[in-house]
């Protein structure tokens, strides 16, 4: 290809922190046909489907075809990462030392390279998902979802083409580098939403857990504004999700809001906005509840109430300690004036 711009349809369109790639979105359809077609005959691996590939959908469109290989190996990291946290959720006081000392490695990891970074805001958070499975079949079916997911968007990605320009999303990595203190941190975020989460019993453990250490970041702004975006988009996918399922819909009906999803989360991946967890938290909770209703106001309650204690976690840690250590280093000074 000889162009030097990205053709319009490729480029994300901002509305003000929003981004739209009507590209992306094109390709997010693709990546749901597989749940949509089988979910009217069978609406729990059709959800599941969809749900796989939502790694692949939120990673954004690639360039080329070489560098489009990231996306298969983004996807069979989740699925590892998940599954290693429903075999650490065996052990719950081995789980919260492992998250723990894992907030320091990922830390240390990401001040020094990409792969880093992608360890500290990916892979640690979805470990920490793992937590949510007390079953080690069930985390592995989770996983293996994952793995299949991405392969079959590789082969999308593999006949997808190519474009002069990647739509990756601009919010990856950090502004600030992870200091070894930032770590500490993190991992005590991490660890204690994990202790709480066992202690009292949650059923998806991983909910609080994921949430602070998916919100936390060096830069104070940056965890501010993904704090308030988490509530409010997992808040938004939740509820829309239970007044889904309270109309009874069919399987097709189903289907179609699946590929919806997909396509959504693929579109809007490189906005300013943390949107992503609407579109994860939807399918989610589309999976959670077709088969019991009933239970639809509980669920919401739980999903957006855990959320919110992950992300009081991550302010403790990220920014009420920090403020309060920068405050006791300027009171001697200032006392002494």
């Amino acid at each position: 290809m000889t162009s030097h711009a990205a053709p319009p349809s490729s480029r994300p369109r901002a509305t003000h922190g929003l981004a739209w790639s009507l590209s992306s979105a094109a390709l997010g359809v693709v990546y749901g046909l597989p749940g949509a077609a089988v979910a009217p005959a069978d609406i729990r691996l059709g959800l599941a489907l969809a749900v796989g590939v939502l790694p692949a959908a939120i990673a954004g469109l690639p360039a080329t075809r070489r560098a489009r290989r990231s996306v298969l190996v983004l996807g069979v990291a989740t699925g590892l990462s998940m599954f290693c946290g429903g075999i650490l959720a065996q052990a719950p006081v081995l789980a919260v030392a492992a998250i723990g000392l894992l907030g320091v490695v990922t830390a240390r990891l990401a001040a020094r390279s990409r792969a880093g970074q992608i360890a500290m805001t990916l892979t640690l958070p979805l470990v920490g998902i793992g937590f949510s499975y007390s079953d080690v079949e069930i985390a592995g079916g989770a996983a293996a979802l994952m793995v299949v997911g991405s392969l079959y968007a590789f082969v999308v990605l593999m006949i997808w083409p190519e474009t002069a320009r990647a739509t990756g999303d601009p919010r990856r990595g950090s502004p600030v580098a992870p200091t070894f203190g930032y770590g500490v941190r993190l991992g005590a975020a991490g660890a204690t939403a994990a202790a709480i989460g066992f202690v009292l019993d949650l059923e998806h453990v991983g909910w609080a857990c994921a949430a602070a250490l998916l919100v936390m970041r060096p830069a104070a702004e940056m965890q501010r504004l993904r704090s308030v975006g988490r509530i409010v988009a997992v808040s938004a996918g939740a509820a829309a999700a239970v007044a889904l399922v309270r109309i009874g819909p069919t399987g097709f009906t189903y289907g179609v809001a699946a590929i919806a999803a997909v396509s959504a989360a693929a579109a809007t991946h490189a906005s300013r906005w943390y949107v992503t967890p609407a579109f994860t938290t939807f399918l989610v909770f589309l999976l959670l509840l077709f088969a019991d209703p009933a239970t639809a106001g509980s669920r919401l309650a739980e999903r957006v109430g855990e959320t919110a204690l992950g992300i009081a976690i991550a302010y403790m840690f990220g920014l009420a300690l920090p403020a309060a250590a920068a405050a006791r280093r300027r009171s001697p000074s200032a006392g002494g004036q």
